[in-house]
């Protein structure tokens, strides 16, 4: 994530509090890639790098997990979501020091198939709401959610103009 400007602005300080930094897009398969280059680096040997990825039921974990020439698979457990989708708690341990020169050999073989497998793990919340569309009451929870939004975001407004007219501007009340 960052900023879509390669210089970012400097926010004022007014505006800190409830600023909401720009993102650019991170492909699944890329933030995988980092996490797992990123840990072989940095850990010390027998260090362990824990992470929750999602998946599918037809998710293979010799042919789609990522993995690292540095890192050993300890263990994974799955827990079911839905019928379909799902996710894993994946635990690796750094078991080779991690050799700067080979970092594109590295990187070239986490994923096993390739984009194939990366893909199993890319646009799962899409497909999840794509399949709690299909269910009878999606439109009536939906239109509830909607409505505790708009009431909760109405709330905090209220207690911000509230908190604002008990004090000077400052912070500090005038009494």
């Amino acid at each position: 994530t960052g900023s879509k400007y390669d210089e970012p602005r400097p926010i004022a300080d007014e505006h800190r509090h409830d600023h909401i930094a720009q993102t650019k897009p991170y492909a699944v398969s890329d933030v995988m890639s980092d996490l797992l280059d990123v840990a072989a680096r940095t850990l010390t040997i027998g260090s362990r790098l824990v992470y929750i990825i999602p998946s599918t039921l037809d998710f293979q974990v010799e042919e789609d997990l990522p993995f690292h020439e540095c890192l050993e698979l300890v263990h994974v457990c799955y827990q079911p979501l839905s019928r379909v989708y799902g996710r894993r708690v994946v635990t690796m341990k750094k078991v080779i020091e991690y050799d700067p020169s080979k970092r594109e050999v590295y990187l070239s073989r986490i994923w096993k198939n390739g984009a194939e497998s990366a893909e199993k793990c890319a646009n799962i919340r899409d497909k999840l709401i794509e399949a709690a569309k299909q269910r009878p009451d999606y439109e009536e929870k939906l239109a509830f959610r909607k409505q505790k939004r708009k009431e909760n975001r109405q709330a905090k407004k209220r207690a911000k103009l509230e908190a604002n007219s008990n004090t000077d501007g400052r912070g500090e009340n005038p009494k």
